[in-house]
């Protein structure tokens, strides 16, 4: 899917482009790799990505925290803008889950700090 849009996108392309869980599948150096590609498809062209991979996500210029919740039979989403320092939480919380420690926040800081 990466591969379709990157050669179908173009400088004259559309100005916007959307990858919805486009880590479905992969993980580790592929999706880093998939996190480069993105982010050169991002000089050209805004890209909204959703993502559950930390290797993807550090990537971004800009980082947003989406929650659904189902109450009642209707859903709700929240959409929060992290700055650095929640970043780094939900970078951690992606690669250890429920339990964030200091090293999975200290490793999160060098995702960040290697982009």
């Amino acid at each position: 899917m990466l591969a379709i849009k990157s050669v179908a996108t173009t400088r004259t392309g559309p100005p916007s482009v959307v990858f919805d869980e486009i880590d479905m599948g992969i993980g580790g150096r592929v999706a880093e790799r998939v996190g480069e590609r993105l982010k050169r498809l991002a000089a050209a062209h805004q890209v909204f990505c959703v993502t559950h991979q930390p290797q993807i996500a550090r990537f971004a210029d800009a980082h947003f925290r989406v929650v659904k919740r189902v109450t009642g039979g209707r859903a709700r989403v929240a959409v929060t803008k992290l700055d650095h320092r929640g970043r780094v939480e939900e970078l951690a919380r992606m690669m250890a889950g429920a339990r964030v420690t200091d090293v999975s926040r200290r490793h999160a800081r060098e995702l960040l700090e290697a982009r």
